[in-house]
């Protein structure tokens, strides 16, 4: 069995991406969205939002500029269709914990199910949410970057670059 990989997260960050859980390769190298066909580092850095494109290894060094990551599930799956619903249950409250704890100024949830998973909110819209589920930290709501995500990127960088409004 795969070990969770670590958070990498500090107290008041500017954003803290949260994705569904770690996929497999993730869970081998020990890296955020290690999985080759995963575009979140590209997306981040033609969103204007690292200065360069940054690498899987490179996942914690996101805390430099103010950004860090995590999983609502920390178990690494083949899919998140793998996930239990007692296992969203636990990290639905642990990620709550999480948030209040770190008290970031955005929650960036990289992809509407793992805010659904979080909120139990349905029908949502891409970007910033109303109201937020942690006081004072804003909630933002961005497409996935797995690579079955069939949006256009240029769209999936468009919503992602919203960050920039709030940061």
């Amino acid at each position: 069995m795969l070990k969770p990989i670590p958070d990498c997260l500090a107290q008041k960050l500017k954003i803290i991406f949260v994705g569904y859980n770690p996929s497999i390769r993730s869970g081998e190298t020990g890296h955020h969205f290690a999985n080759p066909n995963n575009r979140f580092w590209n997306i981040l850095y033609r969103a204007g939002l690292t200065p360069h494109k940054y690498k899987p290894e490179e996942d914690c060094a996101l805390l430099q500029l103010g950004y860090g990551l995590t999983n609502i599930v920390p178990r690494p799956t083949q899919a998140a269709a793998d996930i239990t619903g007692a296992e969203y249950q636990k990290g639905k409250q642990d990620l709550y914990r999480k948030i209040s704890f770190y008290q970031p100024r955005v929650v960036c949830f990289v992809g509407k199910g793992v805010y659904e998973k979080y909120s139990g909110w349905r029908n949502i819209a891409w970007g910033r949410q109303e109201p937020q589920v942690v006081p004072g930290v804003i909630d933002f709501v961005a497409p996935s970057s797995s690579g079955l995500v069939r949006m256009k990127m240029d769209d999936v960088v468009s919503i992602y670059r919203g960050l920039k409004d709030f940061i």
